[in-house]
């Protein structure tokens, strides 16, 4: 899991500094902005997600090494809810195949987030003690 969320962190942090590279290089300013901000952005969202996701696949390398609850568990349903909803609409514009690793990723996560090495979370509910006639 460790490694799918580091390589994309990698996977989305390259592309976007590719759009931001052609744009600075060629001037372009797409209706009206400064030609200098669309690059910067560009390369930002690049720099940003692609830490996001190696954040996400560090939480997971700490869960498999010490093999305990995950500590960043908002940081993983962030990745899940980020997984999730773009995954959903990938079918029609993208294909299946997206989808289906976007569901697989997700799924991943899921079982991530839930992980308890020690089973506290899965303690069946007991009654109080009957009070004893003292």
């Amino acid at each position: 899991m460790a490694l799918v969320l580091f390589a994309e962190g990698v996977g989305t942090g390259a592309p976007n500094r590719f759009p931001g590279t052609v744009v600075d290089r060629r001037a372009m300013s797409p209706a009206g902005p400064d030609p200098h901000t669309v690059p910067v952005s560009s390369k930002a969202g690049g720099i940003v997600f692609g830490r996001y996701f190696a954040g996400c696949g560090r939480v997971a390398l700490l869960v498999a090494l010490h093999d305990r609850a995950p500590s960043g568990r908002d940081l993983l349903i962030g990745a899940a809810v980020v997984h999730a909803l773009p995954g959903a609409f990938a079918w029609g514009p993208v294909g299946a195949s997206v989808f289906l690793s976007m569901r697989l990723v997700f799924a991943l996560i899921v079982l991530l987030v839930t992980y308890d090495p020690d089973g506290a979370g899965s303690s069946p509910v007991t009654s109080p003690a009957a009070p004893t006639a003292g």
